[in-house]
């Protein structure tokens, strides 16, 4: 593929991803430009529909309180027409008095021990009738009964009256009624005259809420369902009353209080409704209806002294119409874009890729070895200052090749000194294939291993002892994977059947198209080097020993001339006191302990390794010292709770004895007393870090210094050995043993165990 169509391709690529994000950006900003215009627009509705409600309530709570004042007019005239006792009262009485007043019927109620009956009445129906169960009705007829006046917050309150809402009746569940209650105390019964109510159901119909919102559904197409919805309510189960054996909802206990509520999702919009009345916004989610996408919003109604809440469904087909629609002119401009791009970028790459051309042709004729070619590109960009280069390379180019020949010369001479230096060292070269196979070799490899260049070239090397072949493999291996091999210290045979020590450094050799093609060898012979240091080693191994061997006789000499005295005073017949021979058996023993210390340093020791817990190991070494350390007014602390994994492959009697020694030391060096820390850290995978920490009189840096010497020491009773033996245990089980310490502040000793 040319430059010209990769950058025609690659240029209308990066237009093409452009555009899909433009296009994406676009729907997304558009779907919730739509959606907010959507919300908007239901806000306004749900303005309006308040509105309405507001009049509507009022004109409906007027025309009710018209018609309840009218019936305590017909209460108080009936009251002056009757007898105060109710028992002189008939009912054919009250049945004129209703049509005399203008009302539907007169009922009158008394109330008895536990409850408030109708007694007599124009309307056989209504006569034995209980208001026990009636709510806040029952509560209403008491009220007045014994104040005169009602207080609850439901119906029209006056003076010695009260009127309650519009509901059907329970004489008649067909019927929708309304009320009035008059007592004032002068006669023994209540007054309830009543009249029909249908007119203002009507009136909520034909001109209230509902008619507006049929209104406003006929014109918007868009809008599936407008629902009012009263928290009070919502979401519990009605209240229905049985009245003549008919189930009979309660007119002012409803939960929709006006529109219809079709699309039903009570278990999400109780919860979402009460979210929408105590933050006061609006809240619109995407639902689904009949497999088909809406939008809902429950708008909050709060201006009114009963808060509720308007729910209205949108069609969200709509939005996605005119989405589809706005996305469709957008793919197709955005396509003739990417077609203009393409036929745009295609013409100015040919503009760009002239020069490039012009310097490919100058490229190619160097590459021929032709360097007299120019390019006449005179550009002030990127381009210009690649032909000035090229130009510059082609002319540098052709004064080398007049050099080369001269060049050529000098490396001929330069051959034959480096083949004269090759063969004049006096280290061993040797070069093999990739097979193995001896393809040169100098003259030092016949004097350092014995065979002469004919016997070797073409076969493979047979001087490597049988437990060198691996090693030899890995180190041509890691040459092979570029990694160095220099000063390797090993073994080979001579031709005479010798096993000398040698030095080895191996590289790899490379032809022009940088493939290896062979591995060169450097051998130097180094057993002379060996010896020499194998013969300083056991000079220092026998310095260490005199010096080792001169610390003991001078321990040992002390106590013996102590022995010898009194063995002396034995054989002059001078009697020897009990005491005395006490102080020549602590002596021997002192001698015995000092040989016992130099065997462990002197010879191996058998030892049993096993897995153990550390923690134990502590907490045995603690309790064996538990006594002393009473003694000695010294508590040992250890804090051993947050390991994770103590175990370490140990013997555990040489390292109790380590954790004695260093305790022990740890005791002596506070002779007021004191308090020992014991840390236990294993956090780390590896190994396990033990601190034992003192508060004793510390070391100087001098004594640091010689610390672990045999016979060093600043004990007045001390030998210098049992560090120096703790020391080996701890190299023993391959771990380190460090000390840091202050003068007059303490000591710690830090022991590092391998898991």
């Amino acid at each position: 593929m040319s430059i010209k169509v990769k950058l025609t391709f690659w240029i209308s690529i990066l237009v093409a991803l452009i555009l899909l994000l433009n296009m994406s950006i676009y729907y997304i900003s558009s779907k919730e430009g739509l959606k907010k215009a959507a919300e908007q627009q239901m806000i306004t509705m749900a303005e309006q529909i308040s509105t309405t409600v507001e009049v509507s309530q009022q004109a409906r709570q007027h025309i009710e309180d018209t018609i309840g004042e009218r019936l305590r007019s017909v209460a108080i005239a009936a009251q002056q027409e009757l007898d105060p006792d109710i028992e002189n009262v008939t009912n054919e009485q009250l049945a004129k008095l209703s049509a005399k007043l203008g009302v539907d019927h007169i009922t009158l109620w008394k109330r008895l021990d536990n409850d408030i009956v109708a007694l007599r009445s124009s309307d056989p129906k209504e006569i034995n009738l209980s208001s026990k169960t009636w709510d806040y009705w029952y509560v209403a007829f008491n009220q007045l009964f014994d104040y005169h006046q009602v207080t609850i917050p439901q119906g029209q309150k006056l003076n010695n009256y009260w009127s309650g809402p519009i509901n059907y009746a329970t004489s008649e569940p067909s019927i929708v009624n309304k009320w009035g209650n008059y007592y004032d105390g002068t006669t023994n019964y209540m007054i309830n005259p009543y009249v029909n109510a249908a007119n203002i159901l009507e009136f909520q119909k034909t001109t209230g809420t509902d008619a507006v919102i049929t209104k406003m559904l006929l014109k918007n197409n868009n809008i599936l369902e407008v629902t009012g919805i009263d928290p009070q309510f919502f979401g519990k189960k009605p209240i229905i009353k049985i009245k003549k054996g008919q189930p009979v909802f309660n007119l002012d206990v409803r939960d929709i209080i006006f529109g219809t509520y079709n699309y039903a999702d009570e278990l999400n919009e109780v919860t979402r409704i009460q979210d929408v009345l105590e933050t006061r916004k609006t809240i619109t989610t995407d639902i689904r209806i009949m497999n088909e996408s809406a939008i809902q919003s429950l708008i909050p109604v709060m201006n009114t002294a009963k808060p509720y809440v308007i729910r209205i469904i949108f069609k969200a087909t709509t939005l996605e119409d005119m989405l589809r629609k706005q996305l469709i002119e957008l793919v197709i401009i955005s396509l003739s874009l990417l077609i203009l791009t393409m036929f745009s970028s295609y013409l100015l790459s040919s503009l760009l890729i002239r020069p490039i051309q012009q310097i490919l042709s100058v490229v190619n004729q160097v590459a021929q070895g032709k360097f007299e070619g120019i390019i006449n590109y005179k550009g002030k960009d990127e381009l210009g200052h690649l032909a000035f280069q090229v130009n510059l390379m082609t002319s540098n180019l052709n004064n080398y090749t007049r050099q080369l020949h001269d060049v050529a010369d000098e490396l001929r001479h330069t051959k034959g000194y480096l083949e004269s230096f090759v063969n004049h060292t006096s280290d061993a070269i040797h070069v093999t294939d990739l097979a193995g196979n001896v393809t040169q070799l100098n003259q030092a490899y016949e004097r350092i291993f014995g065979w002469a260049p004919e016997e070797l070239l073409g076969k493979k090397l047979s001087n490597i002892p049988p437990e060198c072949l691996s090693e030899y493999e890995e180190l041509i291996a890691r040459i092979l994977r570029n990694e160095p091999v220099a000063d390797y210290e090993t073994i080979r045979y001579t031709k005479d059947g010798r096993i000398i020590d040698v030095s080895i450094t191996i590289s790899t050799i490379w032809d022009e198209n940088g493939q290896i093609v062979a591995i060169a060898s450097i051998t130097r012979n180094i057993t002379a080097r060996k010896e020499a240091e194998d013969v300083l080693r056991r000079s220092e191994k026998l310095s260490v020993i005199g010096q080792l061997a001169a610390g003991v006789a001078h321990e040992i000499r002390n106590p013996l001339t102590t022995i010898k005295g009194f063995v002396q005073l034995q054989k002059s017949k001078v009697a020897i006191k009990e005491s005395q021979l006490d102080l020549m058996l602590s002596e021997l023993d002192r001698i015995n302990f000092i040989v016992s210390e130099f065997l462990v340093l002197a010879k191996p020791q058998a030892v049993q390794y096993q897995q153990a817990d550390i923690r134990d190991i502590l907490i045995h070494v603690g309790k064996l010292l538990e006594s002393q350390a009473s003694m000695d007014n010294v508590e040992i602390v250890m804090h051993l709770d947050s390991v994770q994994d103590p175990y370490i492959r140990c013997d555990l009697n040489q390292l109790k004895q380590v954790f004695i020694n260093v305790m022990k030391n740890a005791m002596e060096a506070m002779p007021s007393g004191g308090k020992i820390k014991v840390e236990l850290d294993s956090s780390s995978p590896s190994f396990v870090l033990i601190h034992i920490i003192d508060e004793g009189c510390g070391l100087s840096e001098e004594e640091l210094s010689q610390v672990g010497e045999p016979f060093y020491t600043n004990k007045e009773n001390g030998n210098g050995l049992g560090l120096m033996v703790t020391r080996r245990i701890i190299n023993n089980h391959k771990g380190t043993l460090s000390i840091q310490s202050k003068l007059g502040e303490g000591t710690c000793i830090s022991i590092m165990l391998p898991k």
